[in-house]
């Protein structure tokens, strides 16, 4: 289980942050109450899957666990694709956040074990390009570029064998592991699925990771999701990204309009339907969707798009639907 404190926002902060939204949490909760009015929800919450979801679950894993105190809320940093493979469609865990869709092959080994993934959207990413500061070459990046230095085909070793005009020094690189929804979807938009992804660089699921080896070296590069860029702004660079219409750098206001391009991306939540069942686990459920258009909380506290009210309410309705099979 990640133990990084820095993922979790502070609770004095997202108290004041969420405020009514968390009052509708507590309402959406108060059917689980004793005789004395006191709520008596309790029980345990499992979660894996990605660390670019991690802090928004994390964040509001606290606000739920501050209402229900006798709620074990445990959720573990492991990958979009490490969880699904070794957690969530294993029945271990009762949710598995992600950066990208579901795979095909992950719903299969679901429904080999009994388990149904109901698919949230909880809120949009930028997946961010990071340079050193000092890095005074490579603050705006095309995607052809970005292909170029990360491909497996062409896997330049320097500097100067993308550009010419650049330094004739080492390219040092750092990013997530083949486990994450960050990877995948990095293959996917930047690399292409017929390409590969070069394996020759620093991997890990630990973003902090990315961000000190990015910060360490004034020749490295790396890619993660915005909320972590946001919250060390100060210690590396985001690149600007011209998909052909000029470059746009990474940012809320961008991501929300579409321009950022194409390293916009959804985030989920997958509940298990059987999970759904137990009062802890669908009322956590509701109150992570009833915290998704807090732009306070969404995007100034942890650093991602929120939902639009429209998009909450089709993913409340998706939600139900599924409770309301999972108890009957």
């Amino acid at each position: 289980m990640s133990t990084d404190s820095d993922a979790t926002v502070s609770r004095r902060r997202l108290l004041a942050a969420v405020g009514a939204a968390g009052a509708a949490g507590v309402a959406g909760c108060t059917q689980n109450t004793g005789g004395s009015g006191e709520a008596s929800l309790s029980g345990q919450i499992n979660m894996s899957g990605s660390s670019t979801v991690y802090p928004l679950a994390t964040a509001v894993g606290e606000l739920f666990t501050d209402e229900y105190p006798e709620v074990n809320f445990n959720p573990q940093s492991t990958g979009s694709g490490g969880g699904f493979q070794n957690f969530f469609c294993t029945g271990e865990t009762d949710f598995n956040n992600a950066s990208r869709p579901i795979q095909p092959e992950e719903e299969q080994l679901c429904a080999d074990n009994g388990v149904e993934p109901i698919e949230l959207q909880v809120a949009t990413d930028a997946l961010t390009v990071i340079v050193n500061p000092d890095n005074d070459w490579a603050s705006e990046l095309t995607v052809e570029e970005l292909d170029q230095l990360w491909s497996a085909e062409t896997q330049p070793q320097q500097w100067s064998d993308v550009n010419s005009d650049w330094p004739d020094e080492d390219i040092e690189l750092f990013g997530p592991s083949d486990a994450s929804g960050t990877y995948d979807y990095f293959i996917e938009e930047v690399i292409g699925e017929e390409g590969s992804h070069r394996q020759d660089y620093s991997s890990t699921e630990q973003d902090r990771q990315i961000i000190s080896g990015v910060e360490d070296s004034e020749y490295a590069i790396g890619y993660l999701g915005f909320a972590y860029y946001t919250q060390n702004s100060e210690r590396v660079q985001a690149v600007a990204i011209d998909n052909g219409d000029g470059a746009v750098e990474p940012s809320i206001d961008t991501a929300r309009s579409g321009e950022y391009q194409p390293l916009s991306r959804p985030l989920f939540t997958y509940p298990a339907r059987g999970s759904l069942s137990e009062d802890q686990i669908a009322e956590f459920a509701r109150f992570f969707l009833e915290q998704t258009t807090d732009e306070q909380l969404v995007a100034e506290d942890v650093g991602y798009v929120p939902l639009t009210e429209d998009q909450q309410s089709a993913q409340q309705e998706t939600l139900e639907a599924a409770i309301e099979d999972a108890t009957n």
